[in-house]
């Protein structure tokens, strides 16, 4: 497809991107804007890696902006779509990254029950809060793309089995919400994403060796292949696609 072609898939198409600071989120984000669309993203505590993304967005020719929010207070999160729809006009497109990675053997009786509480509260009631103010907003044709893990499947090490429920809550949810959304016209997808090479999961970390010995391409992802996977998702192309997983995982779930 002509590159031309390829930039008008998303061609003044407002996208709303967690945790598009660092990372997968912010690959997604550059590559929505390189597809057209104008993008906003949110961040924690990363305000100069944030504005420093929005700069890279502009150099596309498009619109972007940073917004602070926390994903773990659903009335932060309702204030931010309420914020971007504000400053862009509405939400066509809407991409729950932001989450957080906490381990912990469930017969650990140290374990910070705190920070399992805040994983939960981020990576499952922050993807629900965005959905459902998103979901009152959106028109027909708007899309609602969720990162999931391959670990929502399969858990396949110790001490991750609060982050695995996580992750599988966010794909029965997406079931869920394919039916209650798809008489809009609004289509809700999950990627479930295998190793990528982020700062947070690096390719030369401590795990990785049997990270890739675990997928079928013996290899790290990396995020602008999870990208992709979501630029399909946005698109027209897409338009038939709910309710679905998609795994980005290397064959890990093979």
């Amino acid at each position: 497809m002509p590159e031309e072609a390829k930039m008008a898939d998303l061609k003044d198409k407002v996208a709303l991107v967690t945790g598009g600071s660092r990372g997968i989120g912010a690959a997604i984000a550059k590559r929505l804007a390189r597809d057209g669309a104008h993008v906003a993203i949110s961040y924690v505590t990363s305000a100069e890696k944030a504005e420093a993304v929005v700069r890279e967005l502009e150099g596309q020719g498009i619109q972007a902006a940073a917004y602070q929010a926390d994903q773990a207070d659903p009335a932060q999160v309702e204030g931010l779509v309420k914020a971007v729809v504000a400053r862009f006009g509405r939400i066509d497109i809407l991409v729950n990254c932001a989450g957080v990675f906490i381990k912990g053997l469930v017969s650990n009786p140290a374990l910070d029950r705190a920070e399992l509480d805040r994983q939960f509260k981020i990576n499952v009631g922050g993807v629900a809060a965005a959905v459902r103010i998103a979901a009152t907003i959106m028109s027909e044709g708007g899309r609602i793309i969720s990162l999931g893990s391959c670990t929502g499947s399969r858990s396949s090490m110790r001490g991750i089995s609060d982050y695995s429920a996580t992750k599988a809550a966010i794909a029965g949810y997406t079931r869920g919400w394919a039916w209650d959304l798809g008489p809009k016209g609004i289509t809700v997808n999950v990627i479930e994403a295998g190793p990528i090479d982020t700062d947070m999961n690096p390719a030369d970390g401590k795990f990785a060796a049997v990270q890739k010995a675990s997928t079928a391409l013996g290899r790290y992802g990396q995020p602008e292949e999870v990208a992709a996977a979501v630029a399909f998702l946005a698109s027209p192309e897409a338009s038939y696609i709910t309710g679905a997983t998609l795994a980005v995982d290397g064959g890990i779930s093979a």
